[in-house]
This record gives C-alpha cells, sequence and structure tokens, in this order.
C-alpha cells in the first residue's frame, strides 16, 4: 500500500506543542477555545507574573525587605508563602488576612512592579500594627489609624498615583488623599453602621496616627 494513503501520525510531543500554541492563540485573539479555558489561561499568566514580581521585591525593595525584617523583630516571620498571589473579584489590588496573618496580592489588578511594591508594603503595615499593637480590626478607631498609616507610608498616596487617578492637587496632596483612602476602608467595614461613622473614626485619631510613622523614621 502507497505510504501517501496512510499519513503519519503526529507524536504526542507535537500534539501538545499544537495545543499550547493554540491555546495562546486563542488567549491573545479571542478566536477559539471556551471562555473558561481563555479565562483559565489569563489567570495563569498573572499569576507567574504576580510570583515573579513578588519575589523579586521580597528579595531586592529596600521597603518591603525593611517591612519583613521589623515585622520578625515584632514575631511575625513572613515568607513567601505568607503573600498569596490570587485572583480576585472586587478593584482592590490586595488585602490582609488577620485571621490568616497573610497578604493577599490580586493577580490581574497589579498595574505593574511598582503598584504591586505599594501594595505589599501597605499590606505589611497592616500586618506590623497586627503583631505589634493587637489591632482590634472591628473597632473602627483601630482600623482607622491602621489604615492612615498604610496609606502614607507605602507610597499609595505618592503624586504620581494619584494622578494615575485623577486627583490632582498642589496643596496638602498626600493627606487628602490618607484621608480620603482611609474613610473609604473604613467604610467598608461591616462593623461600620455608615459614611458618618467612617469619617468620624478617622478624623478621632487623624493626628496621632498621621505622625505615627513606626517602623520607618518618616513617610516612605
Amino acid at each position: 500500500m502507497d505510504s501517501a494513503s496512510n499519513p503519519p501520525t503526529p507524536s504526542s510531543s507535537d500534539a501538545s506543542t499544537f495545543e499550547r500554541w493554540r491555546r495562546k492563540f486563542s488567549m491573545i485573539t479571542g478566536v477559539g477555545g471556551t471562555a473558561e479555558e481563555r479565562e483559565a489561561d489569563m489567570d495563569a499568566r498573572h499569576h507567574t507574573k504576580c510570583e515573579k514580581w513578588k519575589n523579586e521585591l521580597m528579595t531586592y525593595s529596600p521597603a518591603v525587605v525593611f517591612m519583613m525584617k521589623h515585622l520578625k523583630l515584632n514575631g511575625a516571620d513572613v515568607s513567601s508563602d505568607d503573600l498569596v498571589c490570587a485572583p480576585c473579584d472586587t478593584n482592590r489590588s490586595g488585602g490582609f488576612s488577620p485571621e490568616a496573618g497573610a497578604v493577599v496580592l490580586c493577580q490581574g489588578k497589579l498595574m505593574d512592579k511598582s503598584h504591586m511594591e505599594d501594595t505589599i508594603v501597605h499590606e505589611l503595615v497592616h500586618m506590623y500594627d497586627h503583631a505589634k499593637f493587637k489591632v482590634d480590626w472591628n473597632n473602627l478607631r483601630h482600623h482607622a489609624c491602621s489604615e492612615i498609616r498604610a496609606n502614607s507610608l507605602s507610597g499609595d498616596c505618592r503624586w504620581s498615583r494619584e494622578l494615575r487617578r485623577g486627583f490632582v492637587a498642589f496643596s496638602k496632596q498626600h493627606q487628602e488623599c490618607v484621608r480620603r483612602r482611609a474613610v473609604i476602608s473604613v467604610r467598608n467595614n461591616p462593623a461600620c453602621p455608615d459614611d458618618a461613622a467612617a469619617e468620624r473614626a478617622v478624623n478621632e485619631v487623624w493626628e496621632s496616627c498621621f505622625n505615627d510613622t513606626r517602623p520607618f523614621d518618616e513617610i516612605y
């Protein structure tokens, strides 16, 4: 029988390579593949990038390394396992879970490595406060104080970050950003009944907490 009538069967490695390229093409173009496959591919790419940035920052970022050092001094020895890259269903870039003693980094919500650095430092300030000051997160004043410190010390409120958000101010820009973001965070606390309670909690602790830069010597 002529060999042309029996074309060679693709090897498993050829099929595997083809499938990888098919999935990649589908993810980039949106053509072919199921919505679930495209979502899974995107999550995998976001997770890989998140892990890469996280490990680089934990090794080379002065601010992240500094916070990890001071957390260890206060009984919270942070490892890579304590910073978890995961998909999030909100617009937040990260969060701290007091119950788990861990930080969630919202893969896919982080614009670049600098944004991740600010997010990690922000959440590590919460972790530091939890370890050092025994924060009661259901107490709105406690929560407000930690949010003021985290927003002020992390780089979240630097001018360039605010500009990206569409907020431009030339007088007390940093303070306005810290206050606004702290109020929003406290308002999202399930123990907070309304906007007025969130604003009141932030106002009551503002002066002492904004001026408390521990463990930094000054605002980062």
